[in-house]
């Protein structure tokens, strides 16, 4: 009898865990990309990955996913509220650590023939930022460096950004601002440590 309830138990665990994917917890100190990289073992390996794939810098990457998700496998836009107290839709599709919508993801993973990436798995978020990235660098020639157009771009969409409907939006300019001050804080950061993670990395 023990023994059936304990197996049961160890089933239900099982079933929770691998509901759960590959999320964890964020990183604890996300101003300093060496701490985070030394507490996520394997952002660092997924980060330059997805550079020599898409010749994106980790810094630009690691930017944008803190602005989009706070590092959260699984955020999402909260719910709007209906009659102001009952919680209600939600304004996009937008999940994981990149924010990808649904349609977006679902291109990502046509393009790049990723059909088992999940938006709540980090190596799979930072290679989608990747290839958003340098989708955005061939079609309106933003350098994969400026992580001030590549943010209103990733949040406008391409054509929206050559359209210049961000314009119009000095909130967004100034979250575009707050990515490129954290992309450059990242950078710095990241030449005192990359020495270190390099050889573990190899």
């Amino acid at each position: 009898m023990q023994a059936r309830i304990l197996i049961r138990i160890l089933v239900v665990c099982l079933l929770a865990l691998l509901g759960s994917g590959c999320a964890t917890s964020p990183p604890s100190r996300a101003n300093d990309i060496c701490d985070i990289f030394d507490e996520k073992r394997g952002w660092y390996d997924d980060a330059m990955d997805a550079q020599e794939k898409w010749g994106v810098p980790v810094q630009i990457s690691m930017a944008i996913i803190r602005q989009e998700s706070g590092f959260r496998a699984t955020a999402r836009p909260p719910r709007r509220k209906l009659l102001w107290i009952i919680p209600w839709t939600r304004p996009s599709s937008a999940y994981g650590y990149a924010q990808a919508l649904d349609s977006t993801w679902a291109l990502y993973k046509r393009e790049t023939n990723s059909w088992f990436a999940d938006r709540d798995d980090f190596g799979d978020a930072v290679d989608f930022v990747g290839w958003y990235v340098d989708k955005t660098y061939k079609m309106t020639g933003a350098s994969k460096w400026n992580a001030y157009e590549q943010y209103l771009a990733y949040h406008e969409g391409q054509t929206g950004f050559k359209r210049g409907t961000w314009k119009r939006k000095t909130w967004l300019q100034n979250v575009a601002r707050k990515v490129d001050a954290n992309a450059k804080l990242y950078g710095g950061q990241l030449a005192r440590c990359r020495d270190r993670l390099d050889r573990s990395w190899f």
